[in-house]
């Protein structure tokens, strides 16, 4: 499909590689308004909508272990991809911990709150203030906030705003429903508040979470009198939800020793920095003019091993056995995992189930992402990058299966802005030639899908400004270098892990409750989704 210097490489002998291409964020939807795949131009992805097997894909709601109707999101879908079955979330166990009231009885926010009150008795609630319910959902702060008051403690919230799972101006309207249940509490207020491009980076760019930390613990950010105005005069300024710098509200000045501390996200590869800085004694990533000495700590979940040693988990880990990367691993095969740094996480810690451990055999590249403020600036990201060392992988025939992830369609979906969205497409399409010359010669087979859309709606059907949230849509799938008898059904992401083992000729575990994807061609119901109808 391309005539790239890297795929003249003779391929000699070695293994016959399988490849699950993640491209993260890529949707299907069939009108082709405001449809960034649709509108982009990617001939290697029309070749192969074509001439190979495709099928949908269920990502969202109680398909990937949410409630129904909730968007997916690309931490849900890696782990069901690589758990090979629906893997229950945290978002609805939270709900129902609150709902039937066991979330106070919790013996580790108990013995916070003991802890609490040998301190100062004022416990800071962090966390995002949205009713997004994809990193978290504001609902559980009121939830902590209550059961905190209720135990006579006093509580002050640090609110971080979304824009990126929600509407990019929305948070006016909730911040305000959140103030009025705030005010049915008996000392709950809101001490700060900034937008999630300070609070929730996950690259490192730690001038941005200085900020942040700044603001929280020692009361430097800009004084307003309320959430309200922050918001508000950020509008004013041109700024929106995600970008709001940091502010103190209602004379808040920071935090003391013997203070008392929560994170309320339940998705954990935002919340790191944040939460190291916060924590660790060694952290180096900036100079903190200001350490606190917690009277008690803990966060909603486990945000990963180091920070375990630091904060229990109202909520451990589920242990999930055999997943993808593990039934590879005991069947003697190797593997590799890719990704720019934005995704790598995905491709690796909640791919192999919410695990740090690397598995026999397996290894990873790491691709830095470009430092740029956003990624409309920006938009073909390291996917040039991603694909070098792909191909380069491919042809030395080193590796049972690799999986790799192209970061584009989500982060730049995100940015809400369809030019950049359709050239970020463009860029992916520009790799897939690339990936389906090299495997064609060391006759390789590839799964391309996503773990959930975006792009394909880039403007909110409801408010006519942009859309840059996930979407609840299915998304599609596609086979080369299949067998020519060999289709694709429809299913959902937890079909994709069966399906690989399938190709790779290794027994599916009774764990995995998924089911292959492939079907007998004249038995396949094959859906509409070619780029010119959806894509």
């Amino acid at each position: 499909m391309t005539d790239d210097p890297a795929t003249q490489r003779q391929d000699g002998k070695g293994k016959t590689p399988v490849v699950l291409c993640i491209l993260d964020g890529w949707g299907y939807r069939a009108e082709r308004d405001n449809n960034a795949f649709a509108l982009a131009d990617t001939p290697h992805l029309d070749h192969l909508f074509d001439t190979c097997p495709h099928a949908l894909l269920e990502t969202s709601g109680i398909h990937v272990g949410l409630p129904d109707g909730q968007m997916g999101n690309s931490e849900v879908g890696h782990m069901n991809i690589g758990g090979g079955r629906i893997v229950a979330q945290d978002l609805p166990k939270i709900d129902a911990a609150i709902a039937n009231g066991s979330l106070a009885h919790n013996d580790a926010l108990q013995d916070l709150i003991s802890k609490t009150r040998q301190g100062t008795g004022r416990c800071h609630l962090l966390g995002l203030l949205s009713p997004g319910g994809v990193h978290a959902h504001q609902d559980h702060i009121v939830a902590l906030a209550r059961i905190l008051n209720e135990a006579g403690i006093s509580v002050t919230i640090h609110a971080f705003l979304d824009g990126r799972d929600t509407p990019p101006d929305s948070a006016a309207n909730f911040a305000a429903s959140f103030e009025a249940d705030l005010a049915r509490l008996s000392d709950s207020r809101i001490g700060t508040v900034t937008g999630r491009y300070f609070a929730m980076d996950r690259d490192k760019r730690w001038e941005r979470v200085a900020k942040a930390y700044d603001c929280i613990v020692s009361g430097t950010g800009e004084a307003k009198a309320t959430i309200g105005q922050a918001i508000n005069d950020s509008y004013a300024a041109g700024t929106n939800d995600e970008f709001v710098e940091p502010h103190c509200l209602g004379g808040y000045d920071g935090m003391a020793d013997g203070d008392a501390f929560i994170m309320v996200n339940f998705r954990s590869d935002r919340a790191r920095e944040i939460l190291t800085a916060l924590v660790d004694p060694s952290f180096d990533g900036f100079n903190r003019q200001q350490t606190i000495g917690f009277s008690a700590m803990a966060g909603m979940v486990s945000y990963s091993t180091a920070l375990d040693g630091f904060l229990p988990a109202f909520f451990p880990p589920e242990d999930l056995h055999n997943t993808l990367g593990e039934v590879v691993a005991n069947a003697g095969m190797t593997q590799l995992r890719i990704a720019e740094t934005e995704k790598y996480a995905h491709v690796t810690f909640f791919l192999n189930g919410g695990k740090e451990d690397i598995f026999e055999g397996e290894d990873r590249i790491l691709v830095p992402s470009p430092r740029v403020a956003t990624y409309d600036l920006a938009p073909a990201m390291s996917a040039r990058e991603v694909t070098d060392n792909l191909v380069a992988e491919i042809l030395g025939r080193r590796y049972d299966l690799i999986i790799c992830n192209f970061a584009n369609p989500d982060m730049v979906g995100h940015t809400g802005i369809l030019t950049a969205a359709m050239e970020a497409m463009e860029a992916v399409d520009t790799s897939i030639g690339r990936l389906v010359d090299a495997l064609e010669k060391v006759d390789g087979k590839m799964i391309i899908a996503a773990d959930h859309g975006n792009l394909e709606m880039m403007v909110d059907p409801e408010t006519g400004g942009p859309h840059t949230a996930h979407t609840i849509g299915k998304v599609p799938a596609l086979l080369i270098g299949g067998d020519a008898n060999t289709a694709l059904r429809n299913g959902a992401l937890s079909d994709l892990a069966p399906t690989l083992l399938s190709l790779l000729k290794v027994d599916q575990p009774p764990e995995m409750t998924g089911k292959s994807l492939l079907v007998e061609a004249m038995t396949a119901s094959q859906p509409n989704a070619e780029h010119q109808a959806s894509a």
